[in-house]
């Protein structure tokens, strides 16, 4: 009897196992802060397992633009099914690389500063780059990113590499939008005021928090942060009068990937009105489809930019390697 017992507890979890098993898997390539403990990864997860009757994987590898790195050293043999967090900078040559699938998706009511018509990515959140500083130590706020440039005297700033982040290639867009051919001079300029040059966004964020400088290149959001997480005032979102650089942060289906229709399936996913609703206070961008529920408070309670800088991909693509060479070479002491 015993022995009968413990063979059907034996099938019963080979059963089990055989189940799970037969689970189809959506791996997806993303972003340190997404899918760490305080990014929205763990609950878009939850949500979209118990939708989906998957198992999703997340994947890291630093920021935006390592993770594009990433995905072209590994070509066709990636195990990558989706790639969520590059974004409109890189988007061209994302494109041209022929590593995404269509998405075959409608992209109506949005809520980006354009109108979205790109066939290969979805939008899932936004925001403008900005420089963040503590009001209750640095209080000599530059009104214009020329001011910042060329005052010898301005902050020290931490800011990201063009190579390996999203928000150091929209930092040099941004450059090129306000001083076009004049760049590589401002750069010269600037450069005696750049505390460090970080890879990604996290490190540059916790340097500024721990005082290695007056400002961080970042989000205009970012104090939404302090406010609803920290309950906190202080940190604020300096404006500029030339505008500010825009980012749209998309995701794409991996043109070999196996889970094709999963795939399109989580893309459906990030747009719906549940998961717009949980990026915004733990991503800590605009969602790109405001929910019904409209956006939290801590986002009311931040200033917005009066004008924005909107990169076209087709440029940004052609003209990336030489833009991030002439920043090298300015930068070089």
């Amino acid at each position: 009897m015993l022995k009968k017992l413990l063979i059907a507890l034996a099938l019963a979890g080979f059963a089990t196992a055989v189940t799970a098993s037969e689970k189809p898997r959506l791996t997806v390539y993303t972003y340190e802060s997404f899918s760490g403990k305080y990014g929205p990864g763990p609950a878009l997860k939850t949500a979209f397992e118990s939708r989906c009757g998957c198992e999703l994987d997340f994947v890291t590898a630093g920021d935006g633009g390592a993770l594009f790195a990433r995905l072209k050293l590994e070509g066709k043999g990636t195990k990558a099914d989706i790639v969520v967090g590059l974004d409109d900078n890189l988007m061209g040559e994302a494109e041209k690389s022929g590593l995404f699938a269509p998405h075959g998706l409608k992209m109506d009511a949005l809520s980006l500063p354009a109108a979205w018509t790109n066939e290969t990515f979805i939008p899932f959140d936004w925001g403008y780059f900005a420089f963040v500083y503590d009001a209750d130590k640095f209080k000599a706020v530059p009104p214009s990113l020329k001011e910042l440039v060329e005052n010898p005297n301005g902050p020290k700033i931490v800011i990201e590499d063009p190579r390996t982040s999203t928000p150091g290639l929209g930092l040099l867009a941004w450059m090129k939008a306000v001083y076009g051919d004049k760049a590589a001079d401002a750069w010269k300029k600037l450069e005696p005021r750049i505390v460090t040059v970080t890879s990604g966004w996290s490190e540059a964020y916790g340097l500024f928090l721990k005082g290695e400088a007056d400002m961080v290149l970042s989000y205009s959001t970012s104090p939404a942060y302090h406010i609803g997480a920290e309950n906190k005032t202080n940190y604020h979102a300096a404006m500029f009068s030339e505008g500010h650089q825009t980012q749209v942060e998309v995701a794409g289906i991996v043109a070999s990937s196996g889970q094709q229709e999963l795939g399109r399936q989580f893309l459906t996913f990030l747009l719906s009105d549940e998961a717009q609703s949980i990026l915004p206070e733990t991503n800590w961008m605009y969602p790109a489809r405001t929910p019904a529920s409209g956006l939290p408070a801590s986002f009311k309670a931040v200033t917005a930019p009066g004008k924005a800088i909107m990169s076209d991909p087709v440029n940004l693509a052609a003209n990336r390697k030489a833009w991030i060479n002439e920043w090298l070479a300015a930068m070089a002491k």
